[in-house]
């Protein structure tokens, strides 16, 4: 057995996008970022759900992929960040995560939030007014479906039973309200790789989020934070750029026609407002010491999105990612199943 008491979890998040119209390579490649982040001693990996086609691919059902990804790996945990709670029904969602992780040797770890398009809401009858209510509503139920509670009638409980998933049921949040609401229902907290809607760096803001949220914890257990960070490590600044660049800047732009960017962002302000860690190993850790909220984060979690480097590229992304940036912080790569509570 491994011991180890790293500062926080590694963990890597894919959005299950490629180049062209070949979905089923998109997929395969994204399946052996698991198996890689696994041999590489990667913590958990995380799948973001996306019912409205992102340009060259997106994942519109998690727990079939995690499910195929529990199968070609054996120790890294799974998990979503996130699933779209409100257009899910949550005992059948229970159902599903109770499979994964019964056939992942309970690996799995489920993040929930509320989603942002109105198509999506549309396509699935549902009214994004009512999002935060609905998010809330069905979070309650899916606690008690995976808690193996009788749910909506008399002697019905989920099959097959579930793990125990007090400590692996996490909430992503977009304010400090939200931040307070995740603490107060016992959920850990997933913090966005950039806050929209904000001049100020995004650190700066997500930090008052993280305090409040450990200042509303009043459970017996660790609080839990995840903090997604774009990190895009190469031979140097010039390298990484050529890499994901021109992929940040288009979806700044695209992102401004919604108004979570102001319009017209140059290319260096585009990385700026996605927080973009990017160039040598080294000079990513010397930016990522001065990250407000990263020293309060149980789970470093990377990914790459918005830009979409191609999978030799991003397997390599990965691999200075677990041999030379994490290391420099603290952290320690896993060689056996990583308990929850980690």
């Amino acid at each position: 057995m491994t011991t180890r008491t790293p500062r926080f979890r590694l963990g890597f998040l894919t959005h299950v996008q490629g180049r062209g119209d070949d979905l089923a390579q998109t997929y395969r490649n994204a399946q052996e970022l698991f198996v890689v982040a696994d041999e590489l001693g990667f913590d958990v990996g995380w799948v973001a759900q996306h019912h409205v086609s992102l340009s060259g691919g997106g994942l519109s059902s998690p727990w079939t992929f995690l499910a195929h990804a529990a199968a070609r790996t054996t120790r890294i945990r799974l998990g979503t960040a996130i699933t779209v709670l409100p257009l899910e029904d949550p005992v059948r969602l229970a159902e599903d995560v109770a499979v994964v992780d019964t056939l992942s040797g309970g690996r799995v770890e489920i993040g929930v939030g509320s989603g942002y398009s109105e198509v999506e809401y549309a396509a699935f009858g549902q009214d994004p007014a009512r999002k935060r209510e609905l998010t809330t509503e069905n979070l309650t139920v899916l606690r008690r479906a995976l808690a193996n509670d009788e749910v909506r009638t008399p002697g019905f409980r989920i099959q097959p039973t579930a793990g125990d998933f007090t400590d692996r049921v996490w909430q992503g949040v977009f304010s400090e309200p939200g931040a307070r609401h995740a603490a107060a229902g016992g959920s850990n907290l997933l913090l966005n790789r950039a806050a929209y809607g904000f001049d100020a760096p995004t650190d700066e803001i997500q930090r008052p989020w993280a305090d409040a949220f450990l200042d509303a914890w009043d459970q017996p257990r660790r609080p839990r934070i995840g903090l997604s960070r774009f990190l895009f490590p190469a031979k140097d600044r010039r390298t990484a750029l050529q890499h994901i660049g021109d992929d940040v800047h288009r979806a700044a732009l695209r992102m401004a026609q919604s108004g979570a960017f102001p319009k017209g962002l140059a290319p260096d302000e585009a990385l700026r407002r996605f927080h973009c860690f990017y160039g040598s190993p080294e000079e990513i850790v010397a930016e990522l010491g001065q990250e407000k909220v990263l020293p309060l984060a149980t789970d470093l979690i990377a990914q790459f999105n918005p830009a979409v480097p191609d999978h030799d590229t991003a397997v390599r992304a990965l691999e200075l990612i677990a041999t030379e940036v994490a290391p420099a912080l603290g952290w320690q790569p896993a060689t056996d199943p990583v308990p929850a509570g980690v």
